[in-house]
């Protein structure tokens, strides 16, 4: 039986001697975490005992990510990390990374395994399961057609692709029978979903609401001209839908949009907005931004803050231009410098860190619902964590409470937000 001990805040699990261990760690998109957790399982299933990543394993699987050159940096970073751990470990490398640069992989000798994405697909079948039984990602779609100028994904990635409905219920009805309550639809483009089988992704979400055990369901990224009235219309009349919505951005500013390859303007970005709260009450909206664009000038880039002032978001993920071999963006004049990108971002994190908290604040003294998910020490204190619908992360005192159990109470006395 493992012992249970507190570590740096965290209730942590004691390495049990004689058994297979294995730790995973992901990098990037929701995407990649969904696969992330299906390698988990099928580690499980042959008899692997999971491990957090910081500790010595068997095997320790780096999911990568190249969606910029601080990706790539990450990705090797904790491939030498897993090394480092323990020497005679095996360590594979998976993903986009190994895609783009798996000769590099290979002769770096930093890793013993690499499998690219095609092939990892291939491995890990239709068995998508997280290790807790609380939340499962589900990608639904795969690749990009979009071709934004700094981006690689479309390489990576090839075509969208859309899985076919059917397939999707029946592996939502068999996690839900196994105690799965919250699902989570991904994809490289989502909003895509359908286009090449003739579905649409509205029909899908409406079809998973109807699934038995089903009591949440929430979307990955989304591209803004999704958002429409009959969209909004549809997800507003499901029980169990989510008012999460992660909409990319990328830039405030018209002119920066056009140079990206962005198909949208400012404007119609903020009456996607405008639709989406005018429809849910108080629905989290998040974003990227990407901030040191090649050619953004101090002006543009002043649009950018005032444009997302404006907005008043929940969360905005704050990236700074990375240069990528192999893009658009790569050959373009004016690129911007690094000390200029991270007092971008600065400003930027500052703005985002004090909507989160209006955000935030927004629900003190309001009954909420919270699924509980995992056990944290707070203050000396043991709690339950969980989310909201919208995302908001909150605490209960953990004495008498089961993980994946729904607790109800009162924002600032029985819940805690942290």
């Amino acid at each position: 039986m493992p012992i249970v001990h507190k570590n740096n805040g965290k209730v942590k699990l004691e390495k049990c001697n004689g058994e297979k261990t294995a730790a995973l760690h992901n990098l990037g998109c929701k995407v990649n975490a969904y696969e992330t957790e299906a390698l988990r399982e099928l580690l499980i299933a042959d008899g692997y005992r999971i491990v957090p990543f910081t500790e010595e394993a068997d095997v320790y699987i780096v999911n990568t990510c190249t969606v910029t050159n601080i990706a790539d940096k990450k990705s090797r970073q904790m491939l030498r990390r897993a090394r480092k751990l323990n020497p005679d470990a095996q360590i594979v490398a998976v993903g986009c990374y190994v895609d783009t640069a798996k000769s590099d992989l290979v002769e770096s000798g930093i890793c013993d395994i690499t499998i690219g994405n095609e092939d990892k697909n291939k491995l890990i079948g239709l068995l998508h399961r997280p290790a807790m039984h609380t939340r499962a990602f589900l990608k639904v779609q795969d690749g990009c057609e979009m071709y934004c100028a700094y981006c690689l994904i479309p390489y990576a990635r090839g075509k969208c692709k859309s899985r076919e409905r059917e397939e999707i219920l029946a592996e939502i009805t068999e996690l839900a029978k196994n105690g799965f309550q919250e699902f989570v639809l991904t994809g490289i483009h989502l909003s895509s979903y359908g286009k090449d089988t003739g579905d649409t992704l509205l029909s899908l979400i409406e079809a998973v609401d109807q699934i038995p055990g089903v009591q949440r369901i929430r979307l990955g990224s989304l591209e803004p001209r999704i958002i429409t009235e009959a969209f909004c219309r549809g997800l507003a009349a499901l029980k169990h839908f989510c008012p999460h919505f992660h909409l990319s951005l990328q830039s405030g500013c018209e002119a920066t949009l056009k140079r990206m390859n962005r198909h949208y303007t400012p404007e119609e970005y903020k009456q996607c907005c405008d639709l989406l709260r005018s429809t849910f009450t108080h629905p989290a909206l998040t974003t990227d931004v990407i901030v040191g664009f090649p050619g953004e000038t101090e002006e543009e880039f002043g649009e950018t803050v005032s444009f997302l002032r404006e907005l008043s978001l929940y969360e905005i993920h704050v990236f700074p231009y990375s240069k990528r071999s192999g893009t658009r963006a790569a050959k373009m004049p004016d690129q911007v410098t690094e000390e200029v990108k991270k007092a971008r971002s600065t400003v930027l994190l500052e703005l985002t860190a004090a909507q989160a908290k209006d955000f935030r604040t927004y629900y003190e003294g309001k009954e909420e619902e919270i699924l509980l998910e995992e056990c944290e020490i707070h203050d000396g204190v043991q709690y339950f964590t969980g989310y909201t619908k919208e995302y908001v992360k909150l605490a209960v005192d953990a004495e008498g409470r089961e993980a994946n159990t729904f607790v109800r109470g009162i924002v600032g006395k029985e819940l805690v937000l942290l």
